[in-house]
């Protein structure tokens, strides 16, 4: 299946922008968006906040992965992930199956300044979430790095920015043969 089939899989840190660039890449190719937050709050009946609170983080992760599981690799959309989502390998193995893995990934300050606009992230209830973002960073940009097929790094980019940048990658991969 050639690159213009294939999903678009968004991963990164919380606050990287993939909700926002998932919903651009929705409007400008006419795809369905799936969002796996979204996908577990639905299997769940309940919010992110309330499964890490009455579950865990570890249920979390195991809804993520069945969600994950759920999706076809033969339907072409754009996928929105969770930033914790890598932490598994079958989950980076799947997401690899799905499409092309886009690692959207910004300055730690900004990470936590566009993570903390809302107060609804179970990860950043912590008496310091400025050493939380650097500490989920430095454990979780190898693990994007070894997933994803490219990076953009949206720090100084609006979200049409980033969406010209994943369709002009996208369209230059479907101009080079495939061996």
């Amino acid at each position: 299946m050639g690159a213009a089939n294939k999903s678009i899989v968004l991963i990164g840190m919380m606050g990287a922008g993939k909700s926002s660039v998932g919903r651009c890449l929705q409007r400008r190719t006419s795809r369905v968006c799936f969002d796996t937050d979204e996908l577990v709050v639905a299997k769940a009946g309940m919010s992110i906040m309330e499964i890490f609170s009455q579950q865990g983080e570890s249920r979390f992760r195991d809804l993520e992965s069945e969600v994950l599981r759920e999706l076809s690799p033969n339907e072409s959309a754009v996928i929105v992930t969770g930033g914790g989502i890598v932490l598994r390998e079958h989950n980076v193995t799947r997401l690899k199956e799905l499409g092309l893995v886009v690692w959207l990934e910004a300055d730690e300050a900004v990470l936590l300044e566009r993570a903390s606009r809302r107060g609804n992230r179970p990860l950043l209830q912590t008496a310091d979430p400025r050493t939380t973002v650097s500490e989920l960073l430095r454990t979780r940009a190898p693990l994007y790095e070894t997933a994803s097929d490219f990076r953009v790094e949206t720090t100084r980019l609006t979200h049409d920015d980033v969406c010209d940048i994943i369709l002009a990658e996208i369209e230059a991969r479907m101009a080079v043969p495939h061996k």
